[in-house]
């Protein structure tokens, strides 16, 4: 009996924190991140994704690593899991698909074809 208790509670804190965790997935993305795609035909590329809530949809920036704006982004589709952001660079329309890794590191692809990984830049205050 007291194993079969066990097991219960042990089952009930894997979905209790299984569902912390979904939950929080919807706050998961704004904020900067330093995202890396590696193997596009000009060499590994480093850009700062700036991505903010407004209005309850998530919208953003695509940036340099100086912090000039290179692009803006027009359309970001979220779901349980990943986000894709659509935006226009170097006269190209891509999209970049991030997905939640831990923390603070993603990992994706730029079109599906370059890979992506990202690391989130924290605000010292």
């Amino acid at each position: 009996m007291k194993k079969l208790n066990l097991i219960l509670v042990l089952v009930l804190g894997l979905f209790i924190s299984v569902g912390a965790r979904a939950q929080s997935t919807a706050n998961y993305f704004p904020g900067k991140w330093a995202v890396t795609v590696m193997g596009t035909p000009n060499g590994d590329s480093k850009m700062i994704f700036v991505f903010e809530r407004k209005d309850g949809k998530l919208t953003g920036a695509v940036r340099d690593t100086t912090g000039k704006e290179l692009a803006k982004i027009t359309q970001i589709d979220e779901n349980a899991k990943s986000i894709t952001a659509a935006f226009n660079i170097q006269s190209y329309d891509v999209t970049l698909t991030l997905d939640p890794i831990d923390d603070d590191h993603v990992k994706g692809s730029l079109i599906g074809a370059y890979e992506a990984k990202g690391v989130r830049i924290k605000e010292t205050k």
